[in-house]
């Protein structure tokens, strides 16, 4: 295939450590880097200086760090001299709005991918106002956009590109180490963030009176473990970027749980089951269940989950059995699905 010139301006932010960028979220390393093998990418993004931002180094030769607004908008500007290219949007923000009024005045051809429900994060983020500001961007932001979603549900006023994002290859269905059932083993992978739910998941734990661990694993886990979270029993690890260190500590745990109030397609449910351990999610995300067989619904307090915990932990045999006959989307056929869409 011909290669094309790609720009992708994402909200994320990129540290830079001497001529290496890092970042906390493997979306902004995959996507770009894999789509450069078919294209001439292009990432444009915001600068951070936190360390806890550099789990993954971004191996991409052409990255633009802005510190504000301004230098975001003229990075994008600066593209304009090369015809013929196209422009991927990730996520509707504010920088993200204005980049694509940027790029609309300039009639460029524009992409936008919607990795989940703003309305739900804004809400959770901003409160009552949340949803009607984003309602405002995402209206104007999709108003002439190619709409790449992973899930219906995120816009259904036209046709749009379905996708199924995940991080899967060959090593997370090989070797599958059978779990410990002594106790439950909880684990939640992912970023220590309001929206994610993870500080209510800890105050229901702590309302459970029953032997058991928790391990909370991300990149900026470890300095929570310094607060009063007052319950001995939940672990702070350090967030693991190797695939194979990711896939054993998945191993050394019987049960994930996601407690996130808005998710779309996340990753991280794909990847445990992959290495067959049950799923606990709560209601506000229950459409992500679909077809999957080995996800489970609580009610978000501390008697629900006691009773689906111990429903997983009795039943344990006959789950991964029902488990092992899911078809799960892989990240091969995930960038192929992007390389179509965007050629």
């Amino acid at each position: 295939m011909p290669y094309k010139d790609l720009v992708i301006i994402n909200n994320e932010k990129i540290i830079k450590d001497i001529d290496s960028f890092y970042c906390d979220n493997v979306d902004i390393k995959s996507i770009p880097e894999d789509l450069s093998k078919n294209f001439n990418v292009s990432l444009i993004t915001r600068n951070s200086n936190l360390i806890s931002r550099k789990n993954f180094k971004v191996n991409l030769e052409k990255i633009k760090i802005a510190s504000n607004i301004l230098t975001f908008l003229l990075s994008i500007f600066k593209t304009f001299k090369k015809n013929n290219v196209t422009y991927l949007i990730i996520s509707i923000t504010p920088y993200t709005f204005f980049s694509y009024l940027l790029l609309f005045i300039f009639k460029k051809r524009i992409f936008v991918y919607l990795r989940s429900n703003g309305y739900e994060e804004y809400k959770a983020i901003l409160g009552f106002f949340g949803p009607m500001i984003y309602h405002i961007m995402f209206k104007i932001v999709t108003f002439k956009s190619n709409i790449i979603t992973c899930q219906e549900r995120l816009f259904t006023k036209r046709k749009s590109h379905i996708v199924f994002p995940s991080e899967l290859n060959s090593l997370w269905f090989k070797n599958i180490l059978k779990p410990k059932l002594d106790k439950p083993r909880l684990l939640y992978v992912g970023r220590m963030k309001v929206e994610k739910g993870i500080f209510s998941l800890t105050k229901i734990l702590n309302e459970i009176n029953i032997d058991f661990e928790f391990s909370v694993v991300g990149g900026d886990a470890e300095k929570f473990s310094k607060k009063d979270i007052n319950n001995k029993k939940i672990i702070f690890c350090q967030f693991y970027n190797k695939t194979d260190l990711l896939i054993n500590c998945y191993d050394q745990h019987n049960i994930f749980i996601l407690p996130s109030f808005t998710e779309a397609h996340p990753k991280v449910i794909d990847e445990s089951l992959a290495r067959l351990r049950p799923v606990i999610i709560f209601e506000e995300i229950k459409h992500i269940v679909q077809n999957r067989k080995g996800i489970f619904v609580s009610k978000r307090n501390s008697k629900s989950l006691l009773e689906t915990i111990n429903f997983i932990t009795k039943n344990y045999e006959s789950i991964q059995k029902s488990m092992q006959t899911n078809t799960l989307p892989t990240k091969k056929n995930f960038i192929l699905q992007m390389t179509s869409i965007l050629s």
